[in-house]
């Protein structure tokens, strides 16, 4: 039998062999970068939440604090009175008489009836409307001006300030009619002519002018508790402390009463969101930080100091305030949950009305050592969430690097078995070329 030497190749599947042993290389560093990528990243959105949560709170402490330092108060007034009244946190609780005598008007002037499209003359038509040096309009008006362009160049030169002109069409022809913008008498106006044919001296209310007054600027006249007040506006604010009253309609003669209370809705809602704000800032910091030991099963951020400090330090706030919030309806249950008791608020009030700016306020007892706190942990650049939020950004990135390096890592390996693999190779196929040639030899030799 002829003795030969077997000249079958190594066989080898090299890029799979290659990937399967820089799979095994990878795995466990990149299961380790991972893992600490998923916690890192679950950290951040924790922490995420309770920043929401908090800034939630911190805007409705704010609302808080501005409603009990500004207290509120409600205006009443009878139907028909005549004015409508609005209470601002200046007012004084009680009840005021008041009588509309007449109404602030605003002046109107009209011309004399002209056919339509009539030309009324040329030149200036100087506009005064009130005291002052700069309370004045020029109008310049073309020939054969209609009364349509001359209303045109009035309302175009004052612009809306002190008159407005318009064109009324009545049985007996057309009618120029200057307003007053201005209610009072301080806003009546006084209308001249210059230059020009002289044919505008119909459209002015000097001596000789055409003009004449429909409505009179009238000063509005009010009386309340007996005491009378002129003024040039329907809007008069310092006449009962802290409200402003808007005449609507005179009514001489006969009086109404005005009807202030303190208002503490608007506190009251303002303390209610500030209740669900603080609970779910208390269930952010529960649920972030809770440990399951049936499951065995923790939470992004258990055991971490940052929730268990802020829930010392709401905890404290309260702690340190807790008689004077309790008088006004504010308490906390033993799993730290806020409730808010309307009634128990209003009765702590009645006696005491300062009460709440007291506790609430932003220089109150837990009002302002409240908002210090928020402020140290949601300051944009040294708060403490923020910093952590920071802390655990820089990780994630240092984790991404440490992806990108094993990628560098695992590609120069990948070279190498390859490369290794190749020569392995390259040196079977030279020596199966070296056994087919000793075969041969051995062949012959037979």
């Amino acid at each position: 039998m002829a003795n030969t030497i077997s000249a079958s190749g190594s066989g080898l599947d090299i890029p799979t062999l290659v990937s399967q042993l820089v799979t095994a290389a990878r795995t466990p560093t990149e299961t380790r970068i991972n893992k600490a990528g998923t916690t890192a990243t679950a950290k951040l959105s924790a922490i995420g939440q309770i920043k929401s949560a908090m800034t939630s709170l911190q805007g409705a402490l704010e609302k808080m604090s501005a409603a009990a330092d500004a207290p509120s108060f409600k205006a009443t007034t009878a139907s028909g009175a005549g004015y409508t009244a609005a209470a601002t946190s200046k007012a004084v609780a009680g009840d005021y008489s008041v009588e509309v005598v007449r109404l602030a008007t605003a002046q109107k002037l009209s011309s004399a009836a002209y056919a339509k499209d009539a030309t009324v003359g040329s030149g200036t038509l100087n506009i005064a409307y009130g005291a002052g040096a700069n309370d004045n309009v020029k109008v310049n008006i073309a020939a054969n001006a209609t009364l349509a362009d001359i209303a045109a160049a009035v309302n175009s030169a004052a612009a809306g300030k002190g008159v407005t002109a318009s064109v009324v069409t009545a049985n007996d022809g057309q009618h120029l009619v200057f307003s007053a913008t201005a209610t009072g008498s301080g806003g009546a106006l006084n209308i001249t002519a210059s230059g020009g044919n002289g044919g505008l001296t119909a459209l002015t209310n000097s001596t000789g002018g055409g003009l004449t007054q429909s409505v009179a600027a009238a000063d509005a006249l009010v009386r309340v508790d007996g005491f009378e007040r002129t003024s040039s506006s329907n809007t008069i604010s310092d006449l009962v402390p802290g409200v402003d009253l808007t005449l609507t309609k005179a009514a001489a003669g006969t009086s109404y009463n005005l009807n202030i209370v303190s208002d503490n809705s608007g506190l009251k809602s303002a303390i209610t969101a500030y209740v669900s704000a603080y609970n779910s800032v208390v269930g952010a910091l529960k649920s972030t930080s809770s440990y399951d030991s049936t499951t065995r099963t923790a939470s992004a951020l258990t055991g971490d100091s940052l929730v268990r400090t802020l829930q010392q330090q709401l905890r404290s706030q309260v702690s340190g305030n807790v008689t004077g919030l309790k008088e006004l309806g504010v308490t906390v249950n033993k799993d730290g949950v806020m409730a808010f008791d309307a009634t128990a608020f209003d009765k702590t009030i009645a006696t005491n009305p300062e009460a709440a700016k007291a506790m609430f306020g932003e220089e109150g007892a837990y009002g302002e050592a409240l908002a210090s706190l928020l402020d140290n942990h949601l300051d944009s650049i040294s708060g403490t969430l923020v910093l952590r939020s920071n802390s655990i950004n820089k990780q994630i990135t240092g984790l991404e690097d440490q992806l990108d390096q094993l990628d560098e890592k695992m590609t120069r390996l990948s070279d190498l078995y390859t490369k290794q693999f190749t020569a392995m190779e390259t040196m079977i196929v030279q020596m199966q070329g070296s056994a087919s040639s000793l075969n041969n030899l051995l062949s012959q030799s037979e």
